[in-house]
């Protein structure tokens, strides 16, 4: 694969499902795995994006994760279900979790649902949208695998733990936001380390809880916020009680590291999906209307000199819509590793 090549979200994602069901995973897990991550390409959300392909082939491989997961409802009442996810890949249970929240907002104005024995979530923001782009208002949240420091902390604590929120606008794109509690995901670091790219500063920590700037360097992650990295630790804790307490699953520092080396024991991890549907509340035209003020308002506001205010999802909205047309170019270390891939499992290789 050459290095400047630009390949097509479509040739992306019929090599996702082609190596998916070429180690025998089910056409639920392809569909939703796939799915998952070329949201994260999609909109520029590039280390939760097709990057994590390798990563997802060796778990299902290892049985970390179900092959042939079969979900099941264990709990709840009213508007409240809780799933088992029956260790399947994390977008499968994810996405059952948010259709079945927005089915119950159907019913009762809200719904909420508990994801059990699930896995690596992807992109937060992939659950919170699917049910902003039908009518409904999405938040989600995850815990994961001890990576971030807690405010002036040395040792790891929470995971990235993102949040989600989308709210459908009328007649144009959601309001969308998708973010980690650390400054930065760890995947970004990952890919920082493969592109040669320094850090930012103030986002990252070497193994004494020190600030790093090199990649290499980084043992944990610093919490949102910089030298008020309280807040950040705070919001890590609004997801982890969300996705672990409320689930009856494991809380970041008893998660297995999402790096190995064991990848045939699953890691017991939980999610949780609200949708709340705009008609509870008031009539569906005034809901529009406000929306649509608040963020006409919102874009229209003064900016500083050669800067653009921007609404949350505007950023990734731009990114889509050139990714839609011209693809993307892959890191180095994922095309490679996309090659080995094809090599390895006799599939057609991303050209």
């Amino acid at each position: 694969m050459a290095a400047d090549q630009y390949i097509s979200l479509p040739q992306l994602e019929d090599f996702c499902h082609a190596a998916f069901a070429a180690i025998g995973a089910d056409v639920a897990t392809t569909e939703a795995a796939t799915r998952a991550m070329l949201h994260g390409t999609r909109f520029g959300v590039d280390s939760h994006g097709v990057r994590l392909l390798p990563h997802y082939l060796k778990a299902l491989e290892g049985g970390r994760l179900n092959r042939n997961p079969e979900l099941k409802r264990v709990g709840g009442f009213g508007a409240v279900e809780v799933w088992d996810a029956d260790h399947a890949q994390g977008a499968l249970g994810s996405y059952h979790g948010m259709a079945r929240a927005i089915e119950l907002a159907r019913q009762f104005g809200l719904g909420a649902a508990a994801i059990r024995n699930s896995s690596h979530f992807g992109p937060a923001g992939a659950y919170a949208l699917a049910a902003a782009q039908t009518g409904f208002i999405g938040i989600a949240f995850c815990n994961s695998d001890s990576f971030v420091r807690l405010h002036d902390g040395a040792m790891r604590f929470h995971g990235t733990n993102p949040i989600s929120v989308a709210v459908p606008v009328q007649g144009d794109n959601p309001w969308f936001l998708d973010m980690a509690t650390s400054a930065i995901p760890y995947n970004r670091v990952q890919l920082y380390r493969s592109l040669g790219v320094e850090l930012p500063q103030g986002t990252a920590s070497d193994v004494q809880g020190l600030d790093t700037r090199d990649a290499e360097a980084a043992d944990m992650l610093a919490p949102l916020g910089g030298e008020f990295g309280f807040k950040g630790a705070a919001l890590a804790g609004v997801a982890e009680i969300f996705s672990a307490v409320l689930t009856g699953m494991k809380l970041s520092f008893d998660i297995l590291p999402m790096g190995g080396p064991d990848f045939s024991t699953p890691r017991g991890m939980g999610a949780f999906m609200l949708a709340l549907n705009p008609d509870a509340f008031l009539d569906r035209a005034a809901f529009d209307a406000g929306m649509r003020r608040y963020v006409g308002r919102l874009r229209a506001s003064p900016a500083r000199a050669d800067c653009r205010v921007m609404a949350p999802g505007d950023r990734e909205w731009d990114v889509a819509r050139g990714r839609d047309h011209s693809g993307v170019i892959l890191d180095p270390t994922t095309a490679a590793a996309f090659d080995e891939i094809a090599a390895r499992l006799g599939i057609a290789p991303v050209s």
